[in-house]
């Protein structure tokens, strides 16, 4: 029998980075510019007026301090509150494939191997900046990999449901390795002039090589235990730009076609539904709660994961329990619970248990159980 380990995994974080106070003064400075623009349709009632944010409700809400960015110059530009990325030509690389290649050499340095040995590329993340042809192939060529590569796109899980994918085409024989890549560039989906969700994503890309056990070193990476995956349809979490957009001129730039959600909906409905779905998972495997070492959970909001941590474990989880890399990297969507993965592996003994677990729109839930060899 096969069996899937996680060999290696890699990161690449953009050099750019805006704090919470610096966030702030762009976004105040917006507020200020748009309510003097409408101030007789305020004052009529006809506009409601725009109000403030600061960095003391963005920590309490979510957790965050900064946030790393592909570009941090048009994101602060109170005229333009989106980042900057000039068009490239069709023969040079695209964005997502540069940040790609950078975690995907990283994954194969950690892993010990090279990018003959591996298969297969799969990218897996929340918005892809084209249709086609496939970033995945893309990276794939810049690699000069032989094999296979597709896309995926399942939000906020994406990465989780990428190892699944990843899994069984290892334990099948379809790949001897595979690369599971998650270039989440957030910021250009980000609504920067919505007070309720300014601060919410950064940039990052994470790297996974899921090998063959026997084609590793002993005591190399993690046994992959099992996967399991779970969808509910929600509208609470929300994205509704896409290729038909221009069939209906009236709602090409509305808010709706950028990231929307209903926060305290999502909470409520999510946090449960994905604790449920870990102690699901460890019962299967015929696992305690007290046998998990470690929880790299999602990375979009602290008290979310306290709360399912507690839910869990049936007490409050220590930070080396279930580290968190939220207050640097913002959420990064599918790669947060791989940065805090990615971060936070070094210090476990042979034997030591974990769940990578992620969730987000959809809704998705996907969770990973891992043992250290």
């Amino acid at each position: 029998m096969i069996k899937a380990v996680i060999s290696g995994t890699g990161l690449y974080t953009p050099p750019a980075t805006i704090d919470n106070d610096e966030l702030v003064e762009a976004f105040n400075r917006f507020v200020e510019l748009y309510n003097a623009e409408h101030a007789g349709a305020i004052e009529r009632g006809e506009r409601e007026a725009l109000q403030p944010s600061s960095s003391a409700f963005i920590e309490k809400a979510s957790g965050i301090k900064r946030r790393h960015v592909v570009d941090k110059i048009g994101i602060l530009d109170p005229e333009r509150m989106a980042p900057h990325l000039p068009e490239r030509g069709n023969d040079e690389p695209s964005v997502q494939c540069d940040m790609a290649v950078a975690a995907c050499r990283q994954a194969l340095e950690r892993a010990g191997k090279s990018t003959v040995d591996v298969d297969a590329v799969i990218v897996a993340c929340s918005n892809m900046q084209r249709p086609y042809p496939a970033i995945s192939i893309e990276v794939q060529q810049a690699l000069a990999i032989e094999g296979f590569a597709y896309d995926m796109n399942v939000a906020c899980s994406s990465a989780t449901f990428g190892v699944q994918a990843a899994v069984n085409s290892v334990e099948n024989g379809a790949a001897r390795s595979v690369l599971v890549v998650s270039p989440e560039i957030c910021s250009g989906h980000l609504n920067f002039r919505d007070r309720d969700s300014h601060f919410i994503f950064g940039d990052a890309c994470t790297a996974i090589l899921v090998e063959r056990e026997e084609d590793t070193r002993p005591g190399q990476g993690f046994e992959i235990l099992g996967t399991r995956l779970v969808t509910k349809f929600s509208n609470n979490i929300r994205n509704n730009f896409g290729f038909l957009n221009r069939g209906d001129e009236s709602g090409i730039g509305k808010p709706d076609k950028l990231f929307i959600q209903q926060g305290r909906k999502v909470f409520k409905e999510v946090s449960p539904l994905v604790a449920e779905t870990i102690l699901q998972q460890l019962s299967g495997l015929s696992l305690a709660p007290d046998d998990l070492r470690r929880m790299w959970l999602h990375q979009a909001n602290l008290n979310m994961n306290q709360l399912i941590s507690r839910k869990v474990l049936g007490r409050d989880a220590s930070e080396d329990e279930a580290p968190v890399i939220l207050d640097e990297y913002a959420n990064t969507s599918s790669a947060g619970s791989i940065i805090a993965f990615h971060k936070h592996q070094d210090d476990l003994k042979a034997g030591d248990l974990g769940v990578i677990c992620s969730f987000g729109a959809g809704y998705s839930i996907g969770s990973v159980v891992v043992r250290r060899r």
